[in-house]
């Protein structure tokens, strides 16, 4: 070996190199005493985990729920207009909010002494359960019986990139994995042609936290959220470009493949073992997504049903891509429906306008989809969830003397709700005071949700961790609670 290859050797041994040199040396010590112990099972995992990281894997323990649906309503809907009535708003309306509620508060945008905002609308308890139902969401009351409501939710943010970040990732600031990404770490995928994590948006544009909402921050990349259009061209950048056959394609990826399996060998890192699944993850998607994006083929029944309409961008088609996802194995996909911060400053974002017709555009599409979860039997092992990132205020915002009626952001009480999956149906949990201000009866924050959905998935929360700069993190930070009153 001449002197110009050692110099060029010793050059590319990096100090970050020769640590996971190192770490690599240890792992094969400790993968040969799994073999001297009988732990032949643990290392084939292992193995396969590298060749494959969507590989399905065995929950901790038996779990209700194989796969979440999220559907996220960005923005913050309403819960005392949609699920949360408050007489003693109606009865003080336009009343000066009270000094108490107040005192040391900090609002978006509200400014002086706000008044009181009663909802407009009628509600009513219906089914079984007795949920409380605004005349907003007709379709819900059909399948409320299968849904848990929580009306004490409640967060430590009230701008909206913030707490939708927090909602999604369990931290307020960009750079941890979300809730779908740690699931597929965690438990892979039972699709190998499909992203574990997929992503569907609606709405006038995309979340105010942007793509942060659905990373996989400092987990493998393998396990970030792909976003699928449900109009134009599904995935960006999978269709071959024109003048490139699958051949030539198939040509061209064997012989990154071993490119980079020569740069594994050398470098040692993980993410060049993510670069190689997600190269054939998407030549293997260009033949799986056209065919899952194509809902023309649907019976007319389940269109009536949804709503839905071929070709276009719409929640309800999304509604019924998420239930062809989770049919075929996806284990979280989560829709994506911005326009419910209903502020008030003009006619399309108060509540008697803007919120009106984020109902009209969700409410079927939503009912449709527990209705054929349930109708195919898919509703036992799938979650639903539905929530926005915090709640509104009782009080009317006003801003600049607006005449509409609206609600600025709300952190500390609002309503969500979740079916399926080992969820109890009918179930309420918590409640909030005369105004909906404060919760006023069994908490859950949101590590609390976390915690619960992961139970349901067969995780025990604080043992799902990664190793990131010498901490072990978690989605559900040193927090959280399983709400057992969810539970069925």
């Amino acid at each position: 070996m001449d002197n110009r290859t050692q110099q060029e050797i010793l050059r590319q041994m990096t100090r970050r190199t020769f640590f996971k040199q190192v770490g690599y040396g240890m792992g094969g010590l400790a993968l040969g005493s799994l073999f001297t112990e009988s732990g032949f099972a643990a290392a084939l995992q292992q193995t396969q985990a590298r060749m494959d990281p969507l590989a399905p894997k065995k929950p901790m323990f038996p779990a209700k729920a194989k796969s979440i649906i999220y559907l996220f309503m960005a923005g913050a809907p309403s819960h005392l207009d949609l699920f949360d009535p408050k007489p003693m708003l109606v009865k003080y309306d336009h009343q000066p909010c009270p000094a108490e509620y107040l005192k040391g508060e900090r609002f978006a945008f509200i400014k002086g002494t706000p008044k009181l905002l009663g909802s407009p609308f009628q509600f009513e308890q219906v089914g079984k359960a007795g949920h409380w139902v605004s005349e907003l969401m007709p379709h819900f009351k059909e399948i409320a019986d299968e849904c848990a409501m929580i009306h004490s939710m409640s967060t430590t943010q009230f701008n909206h990139a913030p707490a939708q970040l927090f909602m999604n990732t369990g931290f307020q600031i960009p750079g941890r994995a979300s809730m779908g990404s740690w699931l597929t770490y965690g438990l892979g995928s039972e699709n190998k042609d499909l992203p574990g994590f997929v992503v569907l948006i609606s709405g006038d544009s995309n979340p105010d936290g942007g793509k942060s909402c659905w990373s996989s921050g400092f987990l493998p990349t393998t396990y970030q959220g792909i976003e699928f259009r449900s109009q134009g061209e599904p995935v960006l950048f999978v269709d071959n470009p024109d003048g490139v056959s699958r051949q030539v394609r198939r040509d061209t990826l064997d012989a990154l493949h071993d490119l980079n399996e020569d740069e594994l060998k050398t470098s040692l890192d993980p993410e060049v073992d993510t670069r190689i699944a997600q190269y054939e993850l998407a030549y293997r998607m260009q033949s799986s997504v056209p065919e899952l994006m194509d809902i023309s083929k649907e019976p007319k029944e389940i269109h009536e049903m949804y709503g839905t309409e071929p070709g276009k961008k719409s929640y309800a088609n999304n509604c019924l891509l998420a239930r062809r996802l989770v049919e075929r194995g996806v284990r979280f996909v989560q829709l994506y429906h911005r326009g419910w911060d209903t502020h008030g400053s003009d006619q399309a974002s108060d509540i008697k306008h803007g919120l009106v017709a984020r109902c009209k555009e969700t409410d079927q599409a939503t009912a449709a989809l527990i209705k054929d979860l349930k109708q195919r039997g898919l509703l036992e092992d799938t979650i639903v969830v539905w929530g926005g990132e915090f709640g509104r205020t009782p009080m009317n915002e006003g801003r600049g003397g607006s005449p509409y009626p609206g609600r600025d952001h709300h952190p500390h009480a609002f309503t969500m709700w979740a079916a399926g999956g080992g969820i109890k149906p009918g179930a309420s949990v918590g409640e909030t005071d005369d105004l909906g201000y404060m919760v006023s009866k069994d908490p859950v924050d949101i590590h609390d949700l976390h915690a619960t959905l992961l139970h349901c998935m067969g995780i025990e929360h604080t043992k799902l961790t990664f190793l990131f700069q010498g901490r072990n993190y978690r989605l559900t930070d040193v927090y959280g609670n399983v709400v057992q009153q969810l539970l069925a």
